[in-house]
């Protein structure tokens, strides 16, 4: 794990695109969606940082934060329990008049203090709107050796149609950009351009002192974006510079893409690229493994552990402690933990929240561009 410290601390933004997945963060913020049978999706980002020797790193909370709490804890999976530095979590100001911060520069603004005191060189700065195993470090080395003073990571790829759909100012923004001599040029704000595009992953990372320098100037300003309201403005004076990422990326931008982006990790191919490079944390729970039960028939599933099946299921992501009754058929869907399917229930294509009861002989199927999604402590 962690056994030094990279000159950089990390900030998280967990909020950020949370009116993407609105049917998912009812009672949760983005960070905290289940990805993967047993992940959230904040573990690849954080996962990510400590093992490239990060071990300062500072939450952003803005609202629904309380189920990510519970999971961090105090940050002992991910070796953050430390006497300096460690796991931060920083929840929006009490004050009588505050509102919930939009954009990066009011929640930076209200931590200038805490990041004046500390020792660390750099910045990075990220989303959790993404399941990457990314290298911090190499991100870092490029951005010293090429002089920039800021530098933003992407990948090459179509904008997906689910992007284009939220491009509003209510919804947040996306960015795209142009480079030369991987030198950013030219920064779009919610482009809808078609074929390959250099799409912004949400990762940036800047001096310290820059940092503290650029947000105290946006904030008196009233500004809120970092991208739109400082880099783009500033492009022809900051050496702004971008770093390609090469590695898998799953992108989460509404329910069908988290559908999707679930589904495609039965794949071993996809399995594989996501992680095959340094480990992936997450909470432990200490329960027993995966039981599949005498009479059981299942192909193509990634269960996590405390699942107990006694029915068929058939290309389908279970989280811990899902039970299939015997008659069960389940089929396409992804059913997050403490998800219940009693006898003779046939579903397909479902997206069932945590603790959800299909009841005995119920029968419910949605289509593969349509799944469909049942709230947190359902029976249907």
């Amino acid at each position: 794990m962690v056994n030094s410290n990279t000159n950089a601390l990390g900030i998280i933004f967990p909020n950020s695109y949370d009116s993407w997945v609105s049917e998912l963060v009812n009672v949760r913020l983005m960070a905290s969606i289940p990805f993967a049978s047993r992940y959230r999706l904040i573990d690849f980002i954080l996962s990510s940082m400590t093992n490239c020797d990060i071990g300062n790193v500072s939450i952003m909370v803005n609202n629904n934060y309380h189920s990510l709490m519970d999971h961090l804890g105090s940050g002992r999976e991910w070796d953050l329990v430390r006497k300096n530095g460690g796991l931060n979590i920083f929840p929006p100001f009490a004050e009588k008049d505050s509102k919930p911060y939009v954009g990066r520069v009011g929640a930076l603004a209200g931590i200038l203090d805490f990041l004046r005191d500390q020792k660390e060189e750099y910045v990075f700065m990220t989303d959790t709107n993404i399941a990457v195993n990314f290298d911090f470090k190499a991100m870092l080395k490029t951005h010293i050796e090429s002089g920039a003073d800021v530098t933003i990571a992407y990948n090459e790829q179509e904008l997906p149609e689910c992007i284009k759909q939220n491009s509003s100012p209510s919804k947040g923004f996306y960015y795209t950009f142009d480079i030369e001599d991987s030198k950013v040029t030219k920064i779009y704000v919610n482009s809808k351009e078609s074929g390959v595009q250099n799409f912004s992953m949400n990762i940036f990372v800047l001096k310290r002192d820059l940092l503290i320098d650029l947000i105290d100037e946006a904030f008196v300003h009233g500004h809120q974006y970092f991208e739109r309201d400082i880099l783009l403005p500033k492009l022809n004076q900051l050496k702004v510079y971008a770093y390609k990422c090469e590695g898998y990326i799953a992108r989460i931008c509404d329910l069908k893409s988290y559908y999707d982006e679930n589904m495609k990790l039965l794949d071993d191919y996809n399995l594989n690229a996501l992680f095959s490079g340094p480990s992936i944390y997450t909470k432990l729970h200490g329960g027993n493994p995966a039981r599949y039960m005498g009479g059981s028939k299942v192909q193509d599933v990634m269960a996590a552990d405390g699942c107990i099946i006694e029915g068929e299921v058939e290309n389908s992501i279970l989280f811990r402690s899902v039970k299939i009754a015997k008659g069960a058929k389940v089929k396409n869907c992804i059913l997050m933990q403490g998800t219940v399917v009693e006898a003779g229930a046939d579903i397909e294509y479902l997206v069932t929240d945590k603790n959800v009861t299909i009841t005995a002989g119920k029968e419910m199927k949605g289509t593969d561009t349509f799944p469909v999604y049942i709230s947190k402590f359902q029976t249907v």
